[in-house]
């Protein structure tokens, strides 16, 4: 058994996914009896976020540690692993370096090595990936697959959670599954039974979410499910940061309309034909007529102008209409 396992992330991977990448890691390491304290865990840093490579080394001097992790085994003889965390952010001179020592692991030998990484990794090293190991990709969690997972935690804890109150859980902390355990583990003490209405007393936060699942509900038409989406992001976020992503969003639909197909609208717009949003706008080419783009476009700026000029108080009322409107016109 390949003792090399590649844990592949959404690119835009949020708490809940990479708490399951690395607990996928996790459980690699203990097939191979290595116990926590003899992994050896390298974060490779991200642009501008690194002290750089020593004496014209070939590895920056964060990742320098997994050359003797990879070639030495432990003092005591034990199992040890080396867990490579944020791999995407590795440099391609330096990927060759490492799938070199990757190579090398004896699938008989006492080190277990996993890469996890949100997308994808070099070339170089996804070609040691697959030639002499294993991978496993972890799909972007929605927020129906927090609810799948909030009643298989639950059951864990030998505690029910009422439908509804699952749909509150999620409401109040979206698809944080770190933070939904947290909150499942404080609900557990008050008995075995958690109800919608101890949610709501217990929790009063708002999940600081992506921005895709407002603009679904506004393509879906949902006008009560948008506004509540767009309170919930407020919260957190400016509503200009919510206006910018509406424009691509428009964009990408206005492209869609005139594009003759999927690849040539990945094309116009400069993505990879398979990327989520051009999926999407391409599926959702014929829901808004021209007409209701076109109005689109004119609401949009006039709520770019009112945020940029007029006072605060009137922002969310401008954002609300927007949502009411957008809802109407983008109704599939």
């Amino acid at each position: 058994m390949s003792r090399l396992l590649h844990v592949k992330g959404p690119a835009d991977a949020g708490a809940g996914e990479r708490q399951e990448m690395l607990e996928r890691a996790a459980a690699f390491f203990r097939q191979f009896s290595v116990a926590a304290e003899d992994v050896v865990r390298v974060d490779v840093p991200g642009r501008g976020g690194s002290e750089g490579s020593i004496d014209g080394a070939s590895l920056r001097h964060e990742l320098e540690p997994l050359i003797p992790a990879l070639q030495s085994t432990s003092l005591f003889g034990n199992a040890s692993g080396v867990e490579v965390v944020d791999a995407q952010n590795i440099l391609a001179g330096e990927a060759t370096t490492i799938a070199d020592l990757l190579a090398t692991l004896d699938p008989d030998g006492p080190v277990a090595a996993v890469v996890v990484s949100a997308g994808a990794v070099p070339a170089a090293l996804a070609k040691v990936v697959r030639a002499s190991g294993q991978s496993i990709t972890i799909k972007k969690m929605r927020e129906r697959d927090a609810a799948g997972w909030l009643q298989r935690a639950a059951a864990e804890r030998g505690v029910e959670v009422e439908a509804p109150a699952v749909a509150a859980l999620v409401q109040r902390f979206g698809s944080d599954v770190a933070a939904l355990g947290q909150a499942l583990d404080q609900l557990v003490s008050s008995g075995n039974r958690i109800t919608r209405q101890e949610v709501l007393d217990r929790f009063r936060n708002r999940p600081d979410e992506p921005m895709w699942h407002y603009s679904d509900a506004v393509s879906a038409g949902k006008t009560g499910d948008a506004l509540r989406r767009l309170a919930d992001f407020l919260t957190h976020g400016h509503p200009l940061q919510l206006l910018g992503f509406l424009e691509a969003d428009l964009r990408r639909r206005a492209v869609a309309a005139a594009a003759p197909d999927q690849a040539t609208l990945a094309e116009m717009l400069g993505a990879n034909a398979d990327d989520y949003q051009v999926a999407r706008a391409w599926r959702e080419r014929r829901a808004a007529s021209d007409t209701d783009l076109q109005k689109a476009l004119s609401a949009l700026h006039r709520a770019d102008r009112i945020l940029k000029t007029e006072p605060e108080d009137v922002h969310r009322i401008t954002m609300e209409r927007l949502t009411v409107a957008l809802s109407r016109w983008y109704r599939k």
